[in-house]
């Protein structure tokens, strides 16, 4: 079968298209064959080294959407010709979904739904379960609440932004202007450019006083800035950072609110079925769309690694084999 692989850690170029043997499934894992993988910027830190894989080569791809095409011992929740999708494999323990075919454990997938679109669940992984466990597990989001999403147009925002829409909540969003309509199209009731200069003033007063939740991907940036729109009793939960050493420079303002702020990394969650079966019914019933920018196939994953990193675009990028 043909493989992305990595020999050694390095830029883009590291990646090669391979011919290497097909996997056979272990104990407890599929054989999948991957109708779509997710480019995620994780793949890119274990291709240059920031992370390290168990052992070279390696094959990338965190996220996958597929088809049961056989099933090792022990499995008797699937069977073949099922749909599935799911994440946390090319993680440095498995080898990833950059690939024709490839093996899951199948504590990290689930059944995928009639309705929802394999590209799309493809896509879905990382972000959508970034954003259930933030807003759902973490945050407790309600209908009504007011849920600001910093980043709006990125993968794991557009995502936020629909689960903040499917539970009724009033959600803000910040992104640059040539993605706002889009943006409101998928449910954000208020969208501003987070260019403005006024933009903590603008949040507050489209949030009657101030933001419930804020989902914050950015925590260098907006650190201070969340706790100044904040209402009363406020979760801020914190999902990255570029700087790794954000701080407040008027932290009193939160503790006055009583603000709780709560970090956390998707790949902690106890079990990761809990919200990939939550999104796959969301995707279902027509409830979140995962946008998909564009889609490569094998022989131009260095090209999608590239752009992860460095272009602008509303959604996921994929790769088809």
């Amino acid at each position: 079968m043909r493989a992305v692989t990595i020999g050694d850690h390095g830029g883009p170029e590291a990646l090669r298209v391979e011919e290497i043997d097909q996997p056979e499934p272990d104990e407890g894992e599929l054989l999948v064959e991957v109708g779509a993988a997710g480019i995620n910027p994780v793949d890119t830190y274990f291709r240059d080294g920031s992370y390290k894989p168990v052992s070279l080569p390696f094959t990338p791809g965190v996220d996958i959407a597929g088809t049961v095409v056989a099933a090792g011992e022990g499995v008797d929740s699937f069977s073949v010709d099922d749909r599935v999708y799911g994440t946390g494999i090319g993680n440095g323990e498995h080898q990833g979904a950059y690939a024709e075919y490839a093996t899951v454990p199948t504590d990290r997938v689930v059944e995928l739904p009639d309705n929802a679109e394999m590209t799309q669940a493809g896509a879905a992984g990382v972000v959508a379960c970034t954003a259930w466990r933030a807003l759902v597990d973490h945050a407790n989001l309600d209908p009504a609440e007011y849920c600001l999403v910093h980043g709006g147009s990125g993968g794991v925002g557009h995502v936020a932004v629909q689960i903040a829409a499917a539970v009724r909540a009033q959600c803000l969003t910040t992104a640059a202007p040539t993605y706002h309509d889009e943006i409101g199209a998928l449910g954000a009731e208020t969208v501003l450019d987070y260019g403005r200069e006024d933009l903590a003033e603008a949040v507050i007063d489209a949030s009657d006083g101030g933001v419930d939740v804020v989902l914050d991907h950015r925590l260098d940036d907006y650190l201070q800035f969340d706790a100044d729109v904040a209402a009363a009793d406020a979760t801020v939960v914190g999902i990255g950072e570029n700087d790794p050493a954000p701080a407040f420079s008027a932290v009193a303002g939160g503790r006055a609110k009583d603000v709780t702020y709560q970090l956390m990394s998707m790949f902690n969650t106890p079990d990761l079925r809990v919200p990939l079966r939550g999104v796959a019914h969301l995707m279902n019933v027509g409830a979140l769309e995962v946008e998909v920018a564009r889609s490569y196939d094998l022989g131009e994953a260095a090209k999608a690694q590239r752009d992860v990193m460095t272009d602008s675009f509303l959604g996921k990028l994929v790769i088809e084999p």
